[in-house]
């Protein structure tokens, strides 16, 4: 019975030991939220203010950039135009080159009916994200760089990736 414990006791110090050494894997550090649920995000596009709604209380707001020609709603790829109207928020993604970002429901059926009747690609991944490495720059030179997407901080994309979930919706005004 003794030699039964002393094996275990070694076995279990060797492997104590060898983790030790071992290389954790390294996760990506992520800000976290345990407040109240956001449950809309409203964006005013003339005001340049994005709010991210509870029930009838603002939780946060943030001002933000658009896409290169900002007035009017999205109709094609390559238009430059932020969509207007009803989405949701439909993805994540912790590797963006614009350091987070988070999608939303572009095309809906009535964007894919508007650019076929152009006939266009309505386009897609229009995300509200950070400015990414290059980002300063371009905001120095115009609030409005995007291809059709929100922009806000790296600091303040963090907040937003947090607070999100998949499904609530998102309304843009013009």
């Amino acid at each position: 019975m003794i030699s039964l414990n002393r094996r275990h006791f070694s076995l279990a110090g060797l492997s104590a030991l060898a983790a030790c050494g071992a290389p954790q894997p390294k996760r990506p550090q992520f800000k976290s939220y345990s407040g109240p649920p956001v449950t809309q995000v409203v964006v005013y596009k003339g005001q340049r203010r994005l709010h991210l709604v509870s029930g009838q209380t603002v939780l946060k707001s943030y001002d933000f950039g658009l896409g290169f020609q900002p007035i009017g709603h999205k109709q094609f790829e390559g238009d430059g135009k932020t969509p207007e109207g009803l989405y949701f928020i439909d993805r994540f993604n912790p590797r963006s080159r614009y350091h987070l970002s988070v999608g939303i429901s572009y095309p809906n059926d009535r964007d894919r009916a508007l650019a076929e009747r152009l006939g266009r690609d309505p386009g897609g991944d229009i995300m509200f994200h950070g400015r990414g490495p290059e980002g300063n720059e371009r905001v120095r030179k115009n609030r409005d760089w995007t291809a059709g997407c929100i922009t806000v901080s790296d600091e303040e994309i963090e907040d937003i990736y947090a607070m999100l979930q998949p499904g609530v919706p998102v309304v843009i005004y013009s």
